[in-house]
């Protein structure tokens, strides 16, 4: 160590001018900072931050400003991320699984499948490890919308191996059926098989799990909420009052379960015409934005009524992926929902 060796002090000084573009305040006093460690003799600082979404675009925004604040230290900089979720390892069912966001709906008919499978992909497209999780045990269709031909395969140990598509890791009830088999289980028995699904499937290390949850407030919706740790869920509706008055059941499922609502995303918002080029509100227009300020939650964006993302979902091709307005709308969908996750963990740790 010499005279000119940086201190913990000085690391800590130069991250307070480091500002949390969505809390507004400086990332020490934020409590944001878990640790700071120097090894003097191989100049290196190794430093924690309570940052829990990757790839969004917020915590990307922190972890480059950190590096910027740090980068006139001669020192080089090992920067990992972690967020205490408070849970025991041992006793958690997903422990490797960083994030699991549910998307919900209070109603069929919203467009809640293509949703969840929009967002995972778009999850994945940004760099994330991600896992899609089709949670609709009586009408499973994930693996059609993705085009999964693939069924699973098990290790020696009986784990199920999840085959993968588009850099997302997938399970279904379709892959454990018959194509044409109807699926009638009572309560006990659906806690019984998504346990199974969630405990022996070899989900590996995962950045998110977007679990697409069937409609309503049913058998399924209550065993995830039991069972695993959600950090998150969506809801989706779209404008009209009727998906509206329905949204608002899934908001009290949740809050009667104390789970974080991430926000409202308003699917089949408005229809571009293609021939004359207007617009054409169908089913009304701005409910899930009205909505969103009425409860005081993030409104997460607006998914246009666009034929094309019928056709994604039928040809297995997400348009999340793809070009043109609709999939820009997707990404930035995706985006500000990872964004809400990190936000989320990070006001926990701050007490904001």
């Amino acid at each position: 160590m010499t005279a000119t060796s940086p201190t913990a002090e000085d690391v800590r000084d130069r991250l307070s001018t480091v500002v949390d573009p969505d809390l507004g305040e400086d990332i020490v006093s934020l409590d944001l900072v878990n640790a700071v460690d120097l090894d003097h003799d191989e100049e290196i600082i190794y430093l924690d931050l309570t940052l829990g979404a990757p790839f969004s675009p917020g915590e990307t925004q922190i972890a480059d400003d950190t590096r910027e604040a740090l980068s006139d230290l001669p020192y080089d900089l090992e920067l990992s991320a972690s967020v205490d979720r408070g849970l025991d390892p041992e006793d958690e069912i997903l422990p490797h699984v960083q994030n699991i966001i549910a998307v919900a709906s209070g109603k069929g008919g919203v467009g809640k499948s293509t949703v969840a499978v929009n967002l995972a992909a778009g999850l994945a497209d940004m760099g994330a490890r991600v896992g899609l999780f089709d949670a609709d045990v009586y009408g499973p269709n994930v693996p059609r919308m993705v085009d999964a031909d693939e069924r699973p395969s098990a290790t020696s140990d009986e784990q199920i191996i999840p085959p993968e598509q588009f850099g997302m890791k997938l399970m279904s009830m379709d892959f454990l059926v018959g194509e044409d088999d109807p699926v009638i289980w009572r309560g006990p028995m659906v806690h019984k098989v998504l346990t199974q699904l969630w405990e022996d499937v070899d989900w590996g290390y995962l950045d998110y799990m977007v679990v697409d949850l069937p409609p309503g407030t049913g058998d399924t919706q209550l065993t995830m909420l039991q069972s695993v740790p959600v950090s998150g869920a969506v809801i989706v509706t779209t404008p009209q009052d009727v998906a509206i008055d329905d949204a608002r059941k899934g908001l009290e499922m949740f809050g009667e379960h104390e789970t974080p609502v991430l926000g409202i995303v308003e699917n089949m918002s408005s229809f571009h015409c293609p021939d004359c080029g207007g617009r054409h509100d169908i089913f009304g227009s701005g409910g899930g934005r009205e909505l969103a300020d009425d409860v005081e939650l993030p409104f997460l964006g607006e998914i246009p009524l666009d034929p094309s993302i019928r056709e994604g979902g039928d040809d297995g091709e997400p348009m999340v992926l793809g070009e043109g307005e609709t999939s820009e709308k997707l990404r930035e969908f995706a985006h500000t929902t990872a964004d809400m996750q990190g936000i989320v963990h990070r006001r926990r740790k701050s007490g904001r």
